[in-house]
């Protein structure tokens, strides 16, 4: 019986020690939450794995990042689909050029754009989807549009896929100005800043190979 009555104390000590442990530890984290004060977060960020990255990442976009992203997926889609047309049918060597340049550029942003929506838990857009609505914002070319560059050849396909460029590249632009005014996610902003800077470049150099400049 004495043994038995010195068990179920050493049991009720043990217990008791427990807890008073799980309060320290839950104090102490309290501490450590509010020491971080507003850098708390960039604490985080930086030493968290990457698993949790994707999370803590989160409260560093907005509504207008988001935007731009569903947007311009679609958008490069376009343009890509349009690039891939000027092998085969382009007669200029300097448009084979610049469709080439355009792919290369606008493909690896896709799947960034792409990446970003898919750890903000946004959809991505899917492939061949296009809402109408699209055919009106930024320079997007309808289906007529589309199957009429794909008929076209030589010089005229030449001259109709450098005038749909330069309206398509227009409207990156112009979306690109508002993720860098309405933007809060730095890598985005960033991409926004690259495309203004590429694609007007772009909308120059074919407006001078159509004498417009």
């Amino acid at each position: 019986m004495i043994r038995k009555r010195s068990l179920v104390r050493r049991s009720a000590s043990v217990a008791a020690a427990g807890a008073a442990a799980l309060i320290l530890a839950a104090c102490g984290g309290g501490d450590s939450d509010s020491s971080a004060g507003h850098d708390g977060h960039n604490a985080a960020s930086s030493s968290a794995p990457a698993s949790a990255s994707a999370s803590a990442s989160q409260g560093q976009h907005n509504a207008a990042d988001v935007a731009f992203a569903k947007g311009m997926v679609p958008h490069h889609r376009q343009a890509v689909e349009m690039a891939d047309l000027a092998p085969s049918r382009a007669q200029s060597a300097e448009v084979k050029k610049l469709a080439a340049d355009i792919k290369k550029a606008q493909d690896p942003e896709i799947k960034i754009l792409s990446g970003w929506l898919t750890s903000w838990g946004e959809e991505v857009p899917a492939e061949g989807a296009m809402d109408h609505s699209m055919h009106d914002m930024g320079g997007m070319m309808t289906e007529e549009q589309m199957t009429e560059l794909e008929n076209a050849s030589g010089k005229a396909f030449d001259t109709a896929f450098m005038g749909m460029m330069i309206k398509h590249h227009e409207g990156a632009v112009e979306m690109a100005e508002t993720e860098q005014s309405d933007g809060a996610y730095a890598p985005a902003k960033k991409m926004a800043g690259e495309i203004i800077t590429s694609q007007s470049a772009e909308i120059e150099q074919m407006n001078h190979l159509l004498g417009k400049d």
